[in-house]
């Protein structure tokens, strides 16, 4: 059925352009591979060559605790992890090499593999119900947490300064994304549960037409993010289940001199019927969008426990723009900060080259049940955040919002059981 709301008919474009890959219907178990619980790494390699090199199929874990360097998924090749298997991947970082091409927090590098990566394919898949297993704890991957500030400050520098990504050194202490798919089309993440991520947990990067529905991530480590989306287009994300050690789903399109030179957006992205837990934003916008952020559509969502509902992060150094996003029949349980928080003064503030620019936002039938405050809307006196609407919400909070620079309209409207006529009402 159409929906007649200000901005959503666009979804019906968006859910017509998704469409989940399709896999012959042939499976490729890894035990004919020579995979064995305790060593299963060259047999998954095995069958996933085999796959792609037949015309592809499934690559199937049977039940069972299997252990495991990274994955490389091939064009053309599901990974099914079956009902009641575990892929647990190793804690040593020499399984992860060679480096492959990445990004780190929205920066270009060559770095430790992702535990399941694969570049530049076209129709990949994981699925199944079963469970991967980072084995990130602070005896390993997470410790790296506190290690990695000046290598990360040497890789943005080389950034800026323009070196090739064959050139960049940034050093051993940087964390790659549990599972990523690089520059790739079409792909399908469903059904599988994530524990102990060493790093940020499902991070496509530079890809086209992707599907994660039914996905439970449970991890609390940090900097783990649920689901990042980076420089993507035509997304769906449905039905899945969220507890992260970070923002739960996040929408990014690189960082600074890197952004800038590639430029490209995230856009055309549907997030529906999910559970949304802890820790910082529920659903986030940045602090990664030099390459801007665009059309973004959320519906149907319980959000209960992080510091924001909505949250979007730039500054005059990332820069970037945000437009074109709408939320509507969200229930809120408990926020601990603002439901919202939209702040250009965020990090290093105005002190950087690049203005950011936010404008068409709009939270529609939202309800809120308990919340520190509505809103913390900071823009630029030159920058200001431009036609931000609430519209058929109810807000209970226990502190005023903060409104400087942003142009805010109401309709039907409460908060504390009042309603709101004007914006210093809500301040």
């Amino acid at each position: 059925m159409t929906d007649h709301a200000p901005g959503w008919p666009d979804v019906e474009r968006i859910l017509a352009d998704v469409r989940p890959p399709a896999f012959p219907a042939v499976d490729f178990p890894i035990t004919s591979y020579g995979a064995v619980e305790n060593d299963a790494t060259a047999g998954i390699a095995a069958a996933v060559r085999a796959c792609s090199e037949s015309g592809g199929g499934r690559v199937v874990v049977p039940p069972g605790t299997w252990h495991t360097g990274p994955i490389h998924l091939r064009s053309h090749v599901e990974l099914h992890v079956s009902e009641g298997a575990t892929l647990r991947f190793s804690t040593d970082p020499s399984d992860y090499l060679p480096v492959v091409e990445t990004r780190y927090e929205g920066v270009e590098v060559l770095n430790y593999s992702p535990m399941i990566y694969a570049n530049g394919c076209t129709d990949i898949a994981i699925t199944g119900t079963g469970t991967l297993d980072g084995q990130g704890s602070w005896d390993t991957w997470w410790q790296w947490f506190h290690e990695c500030d000046e290598e990360f400050r040497r890789l943005r520098e080389q950034s800026w300064y323009g070196v090739p990504l064959a050139d960049r050194d940034a050093g051993h202490r940087l964390r790659s994304s549990f599972v990523q798919p690089y520059n790739c089309t079409n792909v399908l993440i469903e059904g599988v549960t994530l524990i102990r991520s060493p790093f940020w947990q499902l991070h496509p990067v530079l890809c086209r037409n992707v599907t994660i529905r039914d996905v439970v991530i449970d991890s609390h480590g940090p900097n783990n993010d649920g689901i990042d989306l980076e420089s993507c287009r035509s997304v769906v994300i449905s039905g899945c289940v969220i507890d992260a050690g970070d923002d739960c789903i996040v929408l990014k399109s690189g960082r600074e001199a890197d952004g800038l030179r590639v430029d490209v957006p995230t856009e055309d992205v549907l997030i529906e019927d999910c559970e949304l837990g802890v820790k910082y934003g529920a659903i986030t916008l940045g602090s990664d969008l030099t390459g801007g952020i665009r059309n973004v559509y959320v519906r149907n969502c319980t959000i209960g426990g992080p510091y924001f509902a909505l949250y979007i992060k730039t500054n005059a150094v990332r820069g970037g723009f945000v437009e074109n996003v709408y939320l509507r029949d969200i229930t809120v349980t408990k926020v601990l900060k603002e439901v919202v928080q939209c702040n250009f003064y965020r990090g290093e503030g105005e002190a950087g080259p690049l203005t950011p620019y936010v404008r068409n936002v709009e939270l529609r039938g939202v309800k809120v049940e308990q919340a520190r405050n509505a809103l913390l809307l900071r823009g630029y006196r030159h920058s200001r955040i431009e036609d931000f609407r609430l519209v058929d919400c109810e807000f209970t909070v226990d502190q005023p919002s903060t409104v400087q620079h942003a142009a805010l309209t109401f309709d039907s409207v409460t908060v504390n059981g009042h309603p709101v006529k004007d914006v210093h009402q809500i301040r």
